[in-house]
């Protein structure tokens, strides 16, 4: 709901500032040539997340995960939208074109996962995410006994 707040006063502030220049770069994202992903990031923002106010998704696992994975591509799409719908559209006429992404684009995003994946990896090497007193409570003494209760 709150993310659903911030995109009406974003919406406000364009109509109210009277500047149209900003009038035209929120316009621009929700009706020009962005405008599908525009819309996709307001559905998985803001309209898929109020399927929880049902108690039969709330309680579903697959549902419950679909819907974060929506909510993440939404969030994703949402800085898609702010950096790309306000740079593919300069107020000069050379520059009026689609953005298409470079290989220095795809470089640095491959870059961010590899780097995000990486350290994921070093992490779950150094603090394993098995809780240790977990994995000693099963572990079997070479009496044959399992150490620790039950």
């Amino acid at each position: 709901m709150m993310v659903g707040y911030a995109y009406l006063v974003e919406f406000f502030i364009a109509w109210y500032s009277e500047n149209p220049f900003e009038r035209f770069t929120y316009w621009n994202r929700a009706t020009g040539p962005y405008a599908p992903l525009f819309w996709m990031m307001f559905l998985c923002n803001v309209v898929i997340p109020h399927l929880f106010w049902f108690k039969k998704f709330r309680r579903n696992i697959p549902v419950m995960f679909l819907v974060a994975i929506l909510v993440n591509l939404g969030m994703w799409l949402e800085r898609f939208v702010i950096i790309v719908t306000s740079l593919h559209r300069d107020f000069l006429p050379s520059a009026w074109a689609q953005y298409t992404p470079t290989k220095f684009d795809y470089g640095i995003t491959l870059g961010s996962f590899g780097l995000f994946f990486t350290l994921f990896l070093l992490f779950a090497r150094f603090f394993p995410t098995i809780s240790l007193a977990e994995v000693k409570s099963v572990l079997v003494n070479p009496s044959g006994k399992k150490k620790g209760g039950a």
